[in-house]
């Protein structure tokens, strides 16, 4: 009878009854399926986690340098910029203006003194044709009144010895603060030596 027979037989022959070996074939590819996932997973999540930490990084260097930068550019130093800025604009301006006025004032004593030289030069002319003593003081009171007209533009000229030609002029600018030591050279215009003269002053 089916009982008498050994059990181990009948097992194995239930075992053979049921074919059980694609089940396990199909068990072992979920499980190396599942395995293959669970390592792709974990891969992904370590990248996540990499990226993650460099984006937490650069927002933390970005955050710094904000800050940094909202420090350094505070609304109140930006006014405080502007305010001086608006000062230094108002101290040229009135310097410009001043010079302006400066540059006005010395055009028009330039016109008073060529207006006198020319005046003291007409009547050096008329002075030196009475000839003899006469025309020598004519000529010597001419020169006096150059070299006063001169003095009176902070201009000194120098003559070589007592009765030697004019040489050196030393022309000062008391508004500067500076001194310039001429040398006179005939080979040079006197249209040349008045531009450069009036320049320095």
């Amino acid at each position: 009878m089916l009982l008498e027979e050994d059990p181990a037989t009948l097992i194995h022959h239930t075992i053979q009854n049921f074919n059980i070996a694609p089940d396990k074939l199909a068990v072992s590819r979920v499980n190396e399926s599942l395995s293959t996932l669970n390592q792709a997973r974990d891969l992904r999540i370590k990248a996540s986690e990499t990226a993650l930490r460099k984006l937490a990084r650069q927002l933390s260097t970005v955050q710094t340098q904000h800050a940094e930068q909202l420090a350094a550019h505070r609304s109140t130093d930006h006014a405080n910029a502007i305010a001086q800025l608006d000062t230094q604009k108002f101290r040229i301006a009135k310097a410009a203006s001043d010079l302006e006025m400066d540059t006005e004032r010395l055009s028009s004593q330039l016109a008073d003194l060529n207006a006198r030289l020319t005046e003291l030069e007409l009547q050096g002319i008329e002075g030196g044709d009475e000839g003899g003593a006469a025309g020598g003081d004519a000529i010597e009171d001419e020169v006096l009144l150059r070299l006063k007209v001169y003095r009176s533009l902070g201009i000194d000229v120098e003559r070589e010895g007592n009765d030697g030609e004019f040489s050196r002029a030393v022309v000062r600018n008391d508004r500067k603060g500076d001194v310039h030591v001429v040398n006179l050279d005939k080979k040079l215009s006197r249209f040349f030596y008045a531009n450069y003269f009036w320049q320095t002053l």
